[in-house]
């Protein structure tokens, strides 16, 4: 936190969830990473084990972050994760675009009218669309999308950065960009499309 501070970045963002909130504890081919991932033939469980960031943590990271002046907030991937951050009193929440198609957790996010950045990686323009009108209907008009490739690393050549102006022009709505390209480069073409924001 205070790295990213020093570097001049405006804010933190974690992810809240745990393995059971995730996934299964399953070893059959289904729930294991299949080949040309970093994670080849490791399973689904072990990985959000391994990389999730424990609740206990976050208030107290949250305290860091407040006392030196940059916001922290966080991606929740169910109803119970939205609760949870509400009683640390984030300032705004991100949907990841892996819960794009959840409507009852996008619909529980915008209800707390808190700021929400929607990332759109994994979806459709009519499943942007519906997650968008979710998030209207309830009042909450506080609403920015990120374009994003899901791939980890993306490949710069598969970013498709003409989707920045065209997500703008579709929903009107300010744009950023969710980047997993290693580098650079990708970034500082997304700001020149117009992206205000950049993951």
């Amino acid at each position: 936190i205070e790295a990213a501070k020093a570097a001049g970045a405006d804010a933190i963002k974690l992810q809240t969830y745990t393995p059971d909130t995730m996934t299964i504890d399953c070893r059959n081919p289904y729930f294991q990473i299949g080949k040309g991932s970093a994670w080849e033939g490791r399973h689904l469980y072990d990985l959000y084990d391994e990389a999730y960031t424990p609740w206990e943590w976050q208030p107290k990271l949250k305290e860091i972050a407040d006392k030196i002046n940059i916001d922290l907030f966080s991606t929740p991937f169910d109803l119970t994760a939205v609760d949870f951050l509400q009683k640390m009193e984030v300032p705004a929440h991100k949907i990841a675009s892996f819960e794009i198609v959840d409507l009852p957790l996008i619909h529980r996010i915008a209800a707390t009218g808190k700021p929400i950045i929607l990332s759109t990686g994994m979806a459709t323009l009519a499943e942007i669309e519906e997650a968008v009108g979710v998030i209207r209907a309830t009042g909450n008009d506080q609403l920015a999308l990120l374009k994003c490739t899901s791939a980890y690393p993306a490949p710069p050549e598969e970013m498709n950065l003409l989707t920045i102006p065209h997500l703008s022009r579709a929903f009107g709505v300010p744009v950023g960009l969710s980047d997993h390209t290693l580098g650079t480069a990708v970034p500082l073409a997304g700001v020149a499309l117009g992206a205000c924001i950049v993951e």
